[in-house]
């Protein structure tokens, strides 16, 4: 019996220990960032200190993962590559659970840009960053937080969630649910708000948004 404690101990060490993280800061003049989320199961968006755009990549599963980031004049690019095989997976398959072979970004720019984020399946939160975003993604949990910019998201399924204040909203679902301060509507919703600090688009065929109109 402690033999297998002590065993299972180190196989568990084993995982923990693997995870590797890569970081990369550049600063750019671009007005627009597009990250690709090719790869990735989750992305966190932040405001940065700084004029650095900074991303940080931790993968557990792969032997190497990249950061590519091309800088051009009018827009950043940003998208991400692993190498390797998920050995750890098949020899440790008994003793760990799919959530530690996920790959997460955490993403930080100045609050003077543009981002578009693009994507298949991805879980999506952001910081309550001041930037102007838009996502076009097919899948994901959705989590934008207190709204302080203009914001357009198109997704296939999924969930929505996010709180606003003094915003022009146009919502679409046509399959989903709209709940908007625990208030259900069928497949849309408009405010038609005349006087606004920004404007939230939200489109969906199934995903169920959550909104709090503060």
């Amino acid at each position: 019996m402690k033999k297998s404690f002590i065993l299972l101990f180190c196989l568990f060490s084993t995982v923990i220990l693997s995870q590797k993280k890569a970081l990369k800061k550049i600063e750019t003049l671009a007005n627009d960032i597009n990250i690709y989320t090719e790869g990735l199961d989750n992305i966190i968006l932040e405001n940065s200190n700084s004029d650095f755009v900074e991303v940080y990549l931790y993968a557990e599963s792969y032997d190497e993962q990249l950061i590519l980031i091309e800088n051009k004049p009018k827009e950043l690019d940003i998208k991400f590559h692993f190498e390797g095989t998920e050995t750890r997976e098949i020899i440790f398959r008994k003793f760990i659970t799919k959530r530690l072979q996920r790959a997460t970004a955490i993403v930080k720019v100045p609050k003077n840009k543009k981002l578009f984020i693009f994507g298949e399946t991805i879980d999506i939160e952001s910081e309550n960053i001041k930037n102007e975003l838009a996502i076009y993604i097919e899948n994901g949990i959705v989590k934008l937080n207190t709204l302080n910019a203009n914001t357009t998201l198109q997704l296939y399924s999924g969930n929505v969630y996010a709180e606003v204040n003094n915003a022009k909203i146009n919502l679409t679902s046509n399959k989903g649910k709209i709940n908007i301060d625990n208030v259900l509507h069928k497949k849309s919703f408009k405010n038609y708000k005349i006087n606004f600090d920004k404007e939230l688009t939200i489109s969906t065929i199934t995903a169920n948004i959550f909104l709090t109109n503060q």
